[in-house]
C-alpha cells in the first residue's frame, strides 16, 4: 500500500478506525534520521564505542583570525630581517675569507660573526612564528614562546648588568677598543669602525693620540712608511681639496710634540669621548629598549592567543 493512502483499520467493538498517513511517517523517522547522525555510520552499532566523544572544535571568529594572519606577517617581516643579517655576514666573511682553512683562526674576532648569529637566531625563530600561526602547530607555537621568553631573560640579564657591573662593562669595553687598535690594519671592519668613531667624535686613540705606538704598524722602532704614524681619521683636517681623504697626514705625528701634535691631530682619547656620547644617549637608548620591549611583547601576545584557540578543550582542563 503506498504511505500517502489512508487505511482503513476495524476494531474489536465493530468501530471502523481510519488511520492517517502521519502516522507510518512517525515510524519511519528514527530511520530516515540515522543517517545525518556522522561519519560512523557505516559501522554497525555493537562495533562503535559508546563513551567516545570527539567535540567539533569551534569555528573562529573574526579578531582570531585577524589575529593569525597579523601574527604571520609580523614574523615573517622579522624572517626578512634576518635573512638580510645572515646573508650581510656571510658576504662579509667569504669576502675576506674568514671562512677558508687559513682564516678560521680570527673568525671568533670577526664582527661578521655576530651578523651570521643574530641573522641565525632571528631567521629561526621567525620560521617558527610564521609556520606555526600559518599552520596553527601548539609545537611551534611553543618553540616560539620559549624562544620570545629566553631572549627577555638575557635583555634583563643584560640590563643588570650594565647597573651592576658598571665599571667592569667599561674595563672590557677599553680592551675591546685596544683590540681595535692592535689589528687596525689586519681587519677591515675593525679599521672601518675605528675610523668612524674617531671622525664623528674627534678623538685619537683610547686615552690620547699616543696610544697607537702599541699598534705594531705605528710603533716607531716598526719598519715601513707608517712608523711613528697615526691614522687618517685622527687628522683634524684629513682631505686634501676637500674631496679625496690625505692618507698620509698622520705620519710622522708620533715624533712631534704635544704642541705641534695639536696643529695636525686630535689628541683626546676616544674613550671618554664615548662614555660622553653614551650619556647624552640615554633617553634615545631607553626609547629604543621600549619600543624592543614592546615588539617582543605584541609577539608573545598574539602567539598566546592563537595558541590558546587552537588548544583542544579537554586539553586545557
Amino acid at each position: 500500500m503506498a504511505p500517502g493512502r489512508a487505511r482503513l483499520c476495524r476494531s474489536r467493538g465493530g468501530e471502523t478506525t481510519r488511520l492517517l498517513p502521519q502516522a507510518s511517517r512517525l515510524v519511519e523517522l528514527p530511520y530516515a534520521s540515522s543517517d545525518d547522525d556522522d561519519g560512523d555510520t557505516d559501522l554497525p552499532m555493537g562495533q562503535q564505542d559508546p563513551g567516545t566523544w570527539r567535540p567539533v572544535p569551534p569555528k573562529p571568529s573574526t579578531f582570531s583570525q585577524c589575529v593569525r594572519y597579523l601574527a604571520f606577517l609580523w614574523n615573517l617581516l622579522f624572517l626578512l630581517l634576518g635573512l638580510l643579517a645572515l646573508a650581510v655576514g656571510v658576504w662579509g666573511l667569504l669576502a675576506k675569507g674568514s671562512l677558508r682553512g687559513d682564516g678560521l683562526a680570527p673568525l671568533g674576532s670577526d664582527p661578521m660573526l655576530l651578523f651570521v648569529l643574530a641573522g641565525l637566531g632571528a631567521s629561526a625563530v621567525s620560521l617558527a612564528g610564521c609556520l606555526g600561526a600559518l599552520r596553527s602547530s601548539p609545537c611551534l607555537l611553543r618553540f616560539f614562546l620559549g624562544a620570545m621568553l629566553a631572549f627577555a631573560g638575557l635583555e634583563v640579564l643584560g640590563g643588570l648588568l650594565l647597573l651592576v657591573a658598571r665599571q667592569r662593562l667599561r674595563d672590557a669595553l677599553r680592551d675591546a677598543l685596544l683590540l681595535c687598535l692592535l689589528r687596525y690594519q689586519e681587519e677591515p671592519d675593525l679599521r672601518f669602525l675605528v675610523d668612524e668613531v674617531q671622525q664623528s667624535l674627534q678623538c685619537c686613540g683610547l686615552g690620547s693620540y699616543r696610544d697607537w705606538e702599541t699598534n705594531p704598524y705605528f710603533n716607531c722602532s716598526a719598519p715601513g712608511v707608517q712608523a711613528c704614524s697615526v691614522p687618517a681619521s685622527c687628522c683634524l683636517d684629513p682631505w686634501q681639496n676637500g674631496t679625496v681623504t690625505n692618507a698620509q697626514c698622520g705620519f710622522g705625528v708620533l715624533r712631534l710634540g704635544d704642541m705641534a701634535a695639536s696643529a695636525v691631530v686630535h689628541l683626546g682619547g676616544c674613550v671618554a669621548q664615548l662614555g660622553a656620547w653614551l650619556r647624552g644617549q640615554v633617553g634615545g637608548i631607553v626609547a629604543g629598549a621600549a619600543v624592543l620591549v614592546l615588539v617582543e611583547a605584541a609577539g608573545t601576545l598574539m602567539a598566546l592567543k592563537i595558541l590558546g584557540d587552537i588548544t583542544p578543550i579537554g586539553a586545557q582542563d
